[in-house]
């Protein structure tokens, strides 16, 4: 049997492991969809994010993650989706791995939106762009995967570099040249996975009414315990004759 590494430990290996059934479905899905569109050419621009055309087609802030332009679109897409997708989906479990990256995904298409309306010029060449591909989502995994596996190395171009190191490279490279009239519509996008996983994150560590349902079951806890009269484990000096249920 093939062993991982810890989450914990920094070391190389040849892949993240197995392909599990949920990578294998949105993996299916993006595959399907590009052949179809490679047949139909039409489809690209009935399901790509058009800012312009959102409302009231709104289909399209989900629908335009599975559209990719070309074969080493889909191709560097997909390999990042299984890189770094395996080993998050094995930590968070399959429902919540899939909620992350369909709220990164379309998380990054509403902000595309948001930042299309902008009253520039380099923000106004998005309004009218067809936007297309996973790359939200995936930047939304990238970012996930440097929290959870900050010191693991990532290949970037020929460097190895801690995870986090590289988000950071990519984040920046995504944020400026959001600004640019060359890559803006694209990194757009990217940038909007990286601010909508951070968010989506952090407001899971604080969420209020994850909270109160922590503090009620503690509560609910250390009543039963006081009801039964159930004590820790272990003897002190002065609990010889402290009865243990």
């Amino acid at each position: 049997m093939r062993r991982y590494p810890s989450p914990y430990a920094s070391s190389f290996s040849f892949g993240p492991g197995p392909v599990s059934t949920a990578l294998k479905a949105l993996i299916g899905v993006n595959v399907v969809m590009f052949v179809a569109t490679t047949f139909v050419r039409s489809l690209v621009n009935q399901l790509g994010l058009v800012p312009a055309r959102v409302v009231p087609e709104i289909w399209r802030l989900a629908t335009y993650m599975f559209v990719h332009g070309g074969v080493f679109h889909i191709l560097f897409n997909m390999l990042a989706l299984w890189m770094f997708g395996a080993e998050l989906e094995r930590r968070w479990g399959t429902r919540y791995f899939l909620k992350y990256y369909f709220v990164t995904g379309i998380g990054a298409g509403v902000l595309t939106v948001l930042f299309s309306v902008l009253p520039f010029p380099f923000a106004q060449q998005v309004h009218y762009s067809n936007v297309i591909g996973a790359s939200g989502a995936i930047y939304g995994l990238l970012l996930a995967y440097a929290i959870y596996f900050p010191d693991r190395p990532i290949l970037l171009l020929v460097f190895w570099v801690p995870a986090r190191i590289c988000v950071a490279i990519l984040g920046a490279i995504a944020l400026l040249t959001s600004f640019s009239e060359v890559g803006g519509v694209a990194n757009a996008t990217h940038l909007g996975g990286i601010v909508v996983g951070y968010l989506f994150l952090k407001s899971a560590r604080v969420h209020p009414l994850s909270e109160l349902k922590y503090r009620y079951l503690k509560w609910k806890i250390n009543r039963v315990r006081k009801k039964f009269d159930v004590y820790s484990g272990g003897r002190g000096a002065d609990d010889w004759d402290r009865r243990v249920h």
